[in-house]
């Protein structure tokens, strides 16, 4: 028997099907598939069931995999950890992140670790909606909300801190009374976010103060429809200082209660549990957090 075969049976099960292994792994489909086959000869047995619209495990695959699959994943994580010791970093880093994040701070990092590591290739998705854990097999998926809820197979490590502040065009501000208090914003149409119920605001003497936002003109996980609904005079919108930095620079936006501050948009980073974090992880982390701290400074 060939552990090859077990191994290309397990990513088949892993990833949930035959193509979307063959994508993940950069091994071609016929040879993941010839493999499987292989493996269910020399076993005797069927050890998954194909359809055009699904792959089901059979009751042998499923004891099979229940067996298998956690050494050979401990090899392969292993493997790759000596591979990126003794080499050059190098395959492929998979990451989603929410829009508003991943567009205006991933990419400049992911194109500086690309730069210093020519061998390693980066897939970055930026999504409109909360990403479910994992499901696409990322390496790690940035999210802003705090998952302390989070299985004990998910590391949770809390890497950015964005500035957000309260922002209007200058045609919506003049049409009405001056705001003098987080609460004054209820006499003007608000733009929020999916998740959004309700805005934080602190003074600089300490006082806090929320508003209600669980009826806003727009709702939308989509940064970038927030901001041009702003810009267009539709309502108030909640943004990082840097997504809306060029809209206010052409005085598309002004920021409202600037001596007010709003919570900050916390962003961390979600990690599968393994034993070991991949080179190529650490590395990407290390250089967004170098990133940070050089726009802290």
């Amino acid at each position: 028997m060939h552990w090859e075969d077990f191994d290309a049976f397990c990513l088949v099960v892993d990833h949930g099907g035959f193509t979307a292994a063959a994508r993940a792994t950069d091994r071609p489909k016929s040879s993941l598939s010839a493999s499987v086959t292989r493996l269910e000869a020399q076993v005797g047995a069927r050890l998954l069931e194909r359809t055009t619209r699904q792959l089901r495990l059979t009751d042998d695959g499923e004891a099979l995999y229940r067996e298998v699959s956690k050494p050979l994943s401990q090899l392969r994580e292993f493997a790759a950890e000596a591979i990126t010791k003794s080499a050059q970093v190098q395959g492929t880093l998979r990451i989603a992140a929410p829009y508003e994040f991943g567009a205006h701070h991933l990419a400049s990092v992911a194109s500086a670790v690309m730069k210093t590591y020519p061998q390693l290739n980066i897939h970055l998705d930026v999504e409109h909606a909360r990403v479910a854990l994992f499901e696409r097999h990322y390496d790690i998926v940035f999210s802003a909300i705090e998952h302390s809820f989070a299985p004990s197979t998910v590391v949770v490590k809390r890497v950015y801190t964005l500035e957000r502040g309260i922002f209007a065009a200058p045609e919506l501000v003049r049409q009405h009374a001056p705001l003098t208090a987080p609460r004054d914003l209820h006499a003007l149409p608000l733009l929020a976010g999916n998740e959004e119920a309700h805005w934080g605001f602190r003074a600089a003497d300490g006082s806090a103060m929320e508003i209600d936002v669980r009826t806003p003109r727009l709702r939308s996980g989509n940064a970038s429809a927030r901001l041009a609904s702003a810009k267009a005079g539709l309502g108030v919108a909640r943004i990082t200082a840097t997504f809306c930095a060029q809209a206010i620079a052409q005085g598309e936006l002004v920021r409202l209660l600037p001596e007010w501050h709003c919570e900050p948009l916390r962003i961390y980073a979600l990690l599968p549990g393994k034993r070991l974090v991949p080179s190529k992880v650490r590395i990407f982390l290390d250089a967004l957090e170098a990133e940070s701290r050089s726009h802290a400074d």
